[in-house]
């Protein structure tokens, strides 16, 4: 997994309303110098340090601050990064990094400090949130200074370890060495620096004219960067888009109807689709949602496609799997005819036979951003699971508490939002293995059919891989330790400026200004 998000945000960029270039689209409108260029975010990111943090919002700031070994291209193809070339096994890759990198401080990036960020994280004594998606738990780098090369040795196959060591953001040395100046600060080779950061009001960027190592082929002299980036916070969609029309904002991710307002002639739009309604039980030991059978009988309570319309504002599509389908290498459909299907009288009697006619009492937890349809649909959750016999109480949380989820700080028995992912073989560390605050298996799931299909497709470099994770994929569900209801596409536009998509966020080295 990428991160937890409270709203799908991962995808491949999908429609293109206004074009890059000298001239955008043709229009007339020209690329424009010297601008600031202004995004709304939902959400505060909270800790910025990005080997501890599984939130979306943080990792959109995050792309601002730091690079990674490799870049990726909105179709997903993998692209030169801080590495201009690599290759890969299932246990072992080496990368060869470009020359001329520098710190933000100017200080050059080394080999040797590229490996110390992998083995970090690597390393669970550390208790990174990245460790099992982007580096594998144990896995160490050493560096080659001379030849500029970096190798990793993973203890365990990873099918994808090439594009997921290659997706981890790299700190420079003095961020490694007092990881406290990254709370509110930053310290990377990305092409903006952070000079203010205002906790829930506005983070101020900008940008390192002598950045010259962008993914792919990029080039720095070219018409059109911004020399500020400003990121506001503004929870409220409405406001947001607004602000988008009045033009003081160029770019939002809308997930929600205002975004009729802004399909319109001006305006760009890039669509992601994603896994965005999905629905976790906490099977920790003591639990009523860890007996199999209650979370059965809670699933054949709910009508899931009711669900579906009313938090995606009946925008929504049935999901298919786990993974962003326009991202996954594996393609193929795992939920049709998996889940149990609505019957509420059913479950209220399976309901009363698992619990031996005892009470029933949950605990769900929402987030207050995101799909504007999350609180409706807990209530709807909420009035089927009481027609079943069970006491709901809804809890809706923050985006920052979605971290302490993860890091097991929160009690809940059912939480309603997305885990993610862009691959496979990055949802492994959330549904299986350690527990929190070992790991970030926060729900505890312990499945084996899950487990064993997952070793035998991580032995499989890529896609050759695909039947055995989509059959991990399918355990999951059948177990119902994830309850996908709904796919949504939730786009971003732009105004006054052009921007690309990457993994599903918004992409700094693609943003140009328009005059």
């Amino acid at each position: 997994m990428k991160t937890l998000r409270s709203a799908a945000a991962v995808g491949a960029a999908a429609l293109l309303l206004a074009a890059c270039g000298d001239d955008a689209g043709g229009t007339g409108t020209r690329l424009a110098d010297g601008k600031t260029f202004t995004m709304a975010l939902a959400n505060d990111p909270g800790n910025l340090d990005p080997h501890f943090t599984s939130l979306s919002v943080t990792g959109q700031v995050d792309r601002f601050l730091y690079d990674s070994l490799l870049g990726f291209a909105a179709d997903g193809k993998l692209l030169p990064g801080l590495a201009e070339k690599w290759q890969a096994t299932t246990t072992t890759a080496t990368f060869t990094l470009r020359k001329g990198v520098t710190c933000g401080d100017g200080s050059p990036l080394t080999a040797a400090t590229v490996a110390a960020n992998i083995s970090f994280v690597g390393d669970v004594k550390n208790g990174s949130s990245r460790v099992g998606t982007y580096v594998p738990a144990g896995a160490k780098a050493t560096a080659d200074e001379a030849a500029g090369t970096v190798t990793v040795t993973s203890p365990a196959p990873d099918a994808f370890l090439d594009r997921n060591l290659g997706g981890l953001p790299i700190v420079c040395d003095k961020g490694l060495k007092d990881r406290g100046k990254l709370k509110q600060g930053a310290d990377g080779t990305g092409m903006f620096t952070l000079t203010e950061a205002v906790a829930n009001d506005h983070y101020t960027l900008t940008r390192r004219k002598d950045y010259a190592w962008g993914p792919g082929d990029w080039k720095s002299a070219q018409p059109g960067l911004p020399d500020k980036v400003v990121l506001r916070i503004i929870p409220n969609e409405a406001t947001m888009t607004n602000l988008v029309l009045s033009g003081e904002v160029n770019a939002a991710r809308i997930a929600g109807p205002d975004g009729q307002r802004l399909r319109g002639d001006g305006l760009q739009r890039r669509d992601v689709l994603a896994p965005s309604g999905e629905m976790l039980f906490n099977q920790k030991s003591g639990l009523l949602t860890a007996d199999a059978a209650v979370r059965r009988a809670l699933v054949q309570s709910l009508d899931l496609t009711q669900l579906r319309q009313v938090y995606t504002s009946g925008q929504g599509t049935a999901p298919t799997g786990l993974v962003a389908p326009s991202m996954t290498p594996c393609k193929g459909d795992t939920v049709t005819g998996t889940l149990p299907a609505f019957d509420a009288a059913g479950g209220k009697g399976a309901l009363e036979t698992a619990s031996g006619g005892k009470p029933l009492a949950l605990t769900l937890v929402y987030p207050t951003s995101g799909l504007p349809g999350a609180p409706a649909t807990a209530e709807l959750i909420q009035q089927q699971w009481t027609a079943a016999g069970v006491k709901v109480q809804l809890k809706p949380i923050s985006e920052a508490q979605l971290g302490q989820i993860v890091s097991g700080e929160l009690t809940w028995d059912v939480a309603l939002f997305p885990i993610t992912v862009t691959l496979p073989s990055q949802l492994v560390s959330y549904v299986s293995g350690p527990t929190p605050p070992q790991g970030t298996n926060f729900a505890f799931i312990e499945n084996k059919d899950y487990t064993d299909a997952v070793a035998a497709a991580q032995k499989l470099p890529g896609d050759s891989g695909c039947p055995q994770w989509l059959a991990a994929e399918k355990a999951l569900l059948q177990h119902l330790d994830v309850v996908p209801f709904a796919n949504s596409n939730v786009p971003i536009y732009a105004k006054g400026a052009t921007v690309d998509l990457s993994e599903g966020d918004v992409d700094p080295a693609s943003i140009r200004m328009l005059g």
